[in-house]
């Protein structure tokens, strides 16, 4: 039986896995100007800690061992193996931006996490938050599973699966937007993965002609309403509002 999380780590090495972090880390366009306080949090593999830590100071917070024992290994971030308990010993404002990728589908306190990773955010801090979109998932498994059944239990309502990390809930995006509408703006909103998942022919993306025409077309997908909606993920980024001074 294959292991899921090596297959998965396994599959981010090849063209189709390496595209989602080059759309993703267009999509956040941090700045290198400055040297900035930047939290992973459930870094998985450390592939984006990493990518980070070359110009700024990252903190990966990851509480999967296996996960942990395939991660790219650098000296340039600081690994933490925990996981939302971690937060309560992090004083707030600390962080310029917080990363939290295809996470909170496989938490239950789910809203609670995005509180304490609002509280740890600087005022303007960004919050990115990156999650699977229903619609996306339905073509995934009508066009890509070949699985009309499990593509219509989506559509009709059915939002929990099963993968290889366990229970995955396919939640609103209405769901971060109302949970951190106290503190936080949404200023972005981006799909990810619209069609380059959905052809089965790997032989042809392994070629740079297809790469570089495919991520184009995707980066301009990314930012259409329309496409948004049956991308693969939704990328969701929040600012953290300045705090109102009081006038004695």
């Amino acid at each position: 039986m294959n292991d899921p999380i090596k297959e998965y780590r396994k599959t981010v090495e090849q063209p189709w896995g390496r595209m989602f972090y080059d759309q993703l880390y267009a999509q956040l366009d941090i700045p290198n100007d400055k040297k900035l306080k930047i939290l992973d949090f459930g870094a998985g593999f450390c592939l984006t800690a990493n990518h980070y830590a070359e110009r700024h100071d990252v903190t990966a917070l990851e509480p999967n061992e296996e996960m942990l024992r395939l991660r790219v290994k650098s000296d340039g971030y600081t690994l933490i193996a925990q996981g939302a308990e971690y937060l309560q010993n992090v004083g707030d404002d600390t962080f310029d931006a917080v990363f939290c990728h295809n996470v909170l589908e496989y938490a239950d306190n789910r809203e609670y996490i995005l509180q304490q990773l609002a509280r740890v955010l600087k005022p303007n801090g960004i919050l990115s938050v990156v999650k699977h979109n229903l619609l996306g998932r339905v073509m995934a498994f009508a066009v890509y599973g070949d699985d009309p059944g499990k593509a219509l239990g989506l559509l009709n309502g059915e939002c929990t699966e099963s993968s290889g990390f366990g229970d995955r809930n396919i939640y609103p995006n209405e769901f971060p937007i109302n949970a951190l509408s106290g503190e936080m703006t949404l200023i972005k909103t981006y799909g990810i993965r619209t069609f380059f998942g959905l052809s089965s022919n790997n032989e042809i993306k392994s070629t740079d002609e297809w790469y570089s025409s495919m991520l184009k077309l995707e980066t301009a997908a990314g930012t259409i309403e329309e496409y948004k909606k049956i991308a693969f993920f939704n990328h969701l980024i929040f600012k953290k509002r300045t705090k109102e001074r009081k006038i004695e």
